[in-house]
């Protein structure tokens, strides 16, 4: 995402990216080549690794605490959509303040960032943003949610997940880890052009959806902690064995250390 970070910042620092990144990327393939083994959160990373460290990579998708969350009878869903993360411009939340404008929806998000102030004097009536909040605020926004709204590109994404633990279908940009996770037309819709047009199309397919709440949950539990400990601590173990210089001992020392 080089471009798109350049083409976003000032002045000054568009003009020093240049050299600083064949600086960043010369020490970055220096590492890469001292590293044995790469874990990958997502497929979408494996497939970054391969083509530019040229190494494969195994896929371990990081853990969600599903039993976190609540979920609620049918009758305390609102009327609202939600948007939840950092309010920063790679997750393009203006999307979705511009989407829930226009079609005079309510949506409410949660979440601090540099984009704080800005997206508060875009937000119509109809938006509220309520910046950062403690997480009992946030789980109970999940549970009663109409849909989770997720317009930005992410290596895997944790907060779709949280939101189908909570029963809640997600409206995701069809792009990095979330294709991975939510099932489109099943868990979900996706749109795949980043503009207001297309998210509120998006928003209207899910709509006419009606998702089951038990098949979100159950989707959400395939991504829990009990399966990454179990992956992680098998590809550690694996990893080791394969390796001449490791004897027992320095093999359950070095696994204790990384849990």
């Amino acid at each position: 995402m080089y471009h798109d970070y350049r083409d976003r910042t000032g002045p000054l620092t568009r003009m020093l990216m240049p050299a600083l990144a064949h600086y960043v990327r010369n020490w970055d393939a220096i590492s890469a080549g001292r590293v044995h083994e790469f874990v990958a959160n997502s497929s979408t990373v494996a497939r970054r690794i391969e083509a530019y460290y040229h190494r494969p990579a195994t896929v371990i998708h990081p853990p969600v605490d599903t039993a976190a969350f609540e979920r609620v009878p049918p009758e305390q869903i609102g009327d609202f959509h939600l948007m939840v993360g950092e309010l920063v411009r790679y997750k393009r939340p203006e999307l979705a303040v511009e989407a829930f404008n226009q079609i005079r929806k309510p949506l409410v998000v949660i979440g601090g960032g540099e984009m704080l102030r800005e997206l508060r004097g875009m937000a119509g009536p109809h938006v509220t943003i309520l910046g950062p909040q403690p997480f009992n605020v946030l789980k109970h926004h999940y549970a009663r949610c109409r849909a989770l709204i997720f317009p930005g590109e992410e290596d895997f994404g944790i907060v779709p997940l949280e939101a189908m633990a909570s029963g809640r279908p997600v409206i995701a940009y069809g792009k990095g880890g979330v294709t991975e996770t939510v099932i489109d037309g099943v868990t979900g819709s996706f749109f795949y052009e980043q503009s207001s047009a297309a998210l509120i199309d998006a928003v209207r397919r899910c709509e006419a959806m009606m998702p089951d709440p038990d098949r979100l949950v159950r989707r959400a539990a395939e991504f829990g902690v009990d399966r990454f400990s179990e992956e992680i601590s098998h590809f550690i173990e694996a990893a080791l064995k394969g390796r001449a210089t490791f004897n027992k001992s320095q093999r359950v020392t070095s696994c204790a250390h990384i849990f």
